[in-house]
């Protein structure tokens, strides 16, 4: 497994390593141990599973305490993964890094508590698989809009398909105040 950084602190790039033959492959999803050997120290409590189609964008999503650190994967076909810098004070505050995330190269993103969260589907169906580090609390839910304009998230695609939640999602200077 290899860990690379990304410009956003604490925000990670893990890339496990695929054992491939012409049965198919095998691959360590996550082992407590060699994670916390890469600086990965959190406690994973939950995993959660969505399937969705090509164009659906889920996001940006975060709880608010005792925040949620999140382990993300492709199970099946390609995402566009994206986090938010939210921390207070964050020399870095607002800005997002993005990641192709697939079922090939089987690449996973670790978003530490402090971030939100989002993706959209450039494959025709695609499920993803993530750990977390708190359960989920609907009272402790909240988001920014997807397309605020002061972070500026360039999505790969033109007309999301998107929840009512997250189209009435405020922007984060709003959230902010």
């Amino acid at each position: 497994m290899k860990v690379e950084t990304t410009p956003l602190a604490g925000l990670l790039l893990v890339k496990p390593t695929v054992n491939r033959d012409d049965r198919g492959f095998f691959i360590e999803t996550y082992r407590e141990a060699a994670y916390r050997a890469a600086g990965i120290d959190v406690t994973f409590v939950q995993d959660n599973h969505s399937r969705s189609v090509r164009g659906t964008l889920r996001g940006m999503h975060f709880q608010t305490s005792p925040g949620q650190a999140k382990l993300v994967r492709a199970a099946s076909g390609v995402i566009f993964d994206v986090a938010v810098d939210i921390r207070p004070g964050s020399p870095t505050y607002g800005r997002w890094h993005g990641v192709m995330l697939d079922a090939e190269e089987h690449h996973q993103l670790f978003v530490p508590v402090g971030f939100a969260h989002g993706f959209c589907v450039v494959s025709e169906i695609a499920d993803v698989t993530y750990k977390v580090s708190s359960v989920y609390d609907a009272a402790t839910e909240s988001g920014f809009h997807y397309a605020d304009p002061d972070v500026g998230i360039q999505w790969p695609v033109d007309a999301p398909r998107i929840s009512a939640r997250d189209a009435k999602a405020p922007r984060l200077a709003e959230l902010a105040r």
